[in-house]
Formats: structure tokens, C-alpha cells, sequence
């Protein structure tokens, strides 16, 4: 009896630290369970227009790096508008969402296994309007700092339609599925 006493107890114990570890994400991200598998396709056409009284947003993760050799450099970012995740980029690439004109709280978000990583987030909000299309940039950094370590971060930041329009001409086209 009080074997399964103990057992209970240090389960119960564990489920309350793995509760103190989970990462509280903002609103404008998604559940933190969700997760996306990206596959990258290079030399692919601009996106279409967006439909008829809807907006469009193009994310365009940019990958950049000061140290020599780097272990996972292609970060997987997710994407989340109005609290829900709805994809992801891998590596310089790119992919568009449609949305309802209004405003939208917008989230990129660090996929990884890492607690610490998982906090680093960028959020910005937009007014869309219909017929219009919105491009912005995550920018992941991975910087080797004087402590012989290696800083890591991400932003998420609007573009203007130049910058945008060009950097989806440069980067592979990502589409994401769920993880099972």
C-alpha cells in the first residue's frame, strides 16, 4: 500500500513540474502541442492575388548566422494569427495566408524542443484590408557571442512590398502539415 501511495505521489509530482515547464505562449500564438513538418520547394511562382474581399499575408522566415558551422541551422518557425497556428516556414522560405479584412494579432514562434527556445517569439498586429497583400519577415539569428556561446533570436517585422515581393522571388515556397 504504500508503494502505490509513493507511486502516486511522484507521479503526481511529475505532472505538476511538467506543468511548470510548459511554455506560455501570447494569444496570438497557437497551442504550444501543435506541430508542423515543412517541406520546401525552390523556383515557384509568386501567389495568387487573394480572393475577392479577403487580405493576404506572406511570412518570409530569413536565416542568418556569424558562426562557422551551425547543427539545425533550417529553424522551423511558427506561424500564428488570432491565436491559432496556421503554418510554418523552414530555412529561407516563405508561404501566404488569406484573412477576413480587420484586425489581426499576428504571431512567429521558435518550433523546437527546447523550453528556452520555444519563449522566443515575435508578434506584431495588422489592420487588413481587402484586395491588399502583407508581407513580413521572421528573421532568425543564430550570432556567436564573445562568451564563446551562441546568441539566438527571432523577429518578426512588417515589409514593404518591394522588399517582400523580392524576397519571396529568393526564397523556396514551404508548406507545412500537421505532425501526428
Amino acid at each position: 500500500m504504500k508503494v502505490k501511495c509513493g507511486v502516486l505521489l511522484l507521479g503526481i509530482a511529475l505532472a505538476a513540474t511538467a506543468q511548470s515547464w510548459a511554455t506560455t505562449l501570447p494569444g496570438a500564438c497557437g497551442d504550444d502541442k501543435v506541430q508542423f513538418d515543412v517541406k520546401t520547394t525552390k523556383h515557384q511562382p509568386a501567389p495568387a492575388p487573394p480572393a475577392e474581399g479577403k487580405a493576404q499575408i506572406i511570412f518570409v522566415e530569413n536565416f542568418a548566422q556569424n558562426a562557422g558551422t551551425c547543427i539545425g541551422c533550417k529553424v522551423t518557425t511558427r506561424v500564428g494569427i488570432d491565436g491559432a497556428w496556421v503554418g510554418a516556414n523552414r530555412g529561407n522560405s516563405y508561404f501566404a495566408y488569406t484573412v477576413e479584412p480587420g484586425e489581426h494579432h499576428l504571431c512567429a514562434g521558435w518550433q523546437s524542443v527546447f523550453q528556452r527556445l520555444k519563449k522566443k517569439v515575435g508578434l506584431a498586429s495588422l489592420n487588413a484590408e481587402a484586395g491588399k497583400v502583407y508581407y513580413y519577415q521572421i528573421k532568425v539569428r543564430m550570432l556567436a557571442n564573445d562568451e564563446m556561446g551562441m546568441e539566438k533570436d527571432l523577429e518578426l517585422a512588417p515589409l514593404d512590398e518591394d522588399q517582400g515581393k523580392y524576397l519571396v522571388k529568393t526564397t523556396a515556397l514551404a508548406t507545412a502539415t500537421h505532425k501526428k
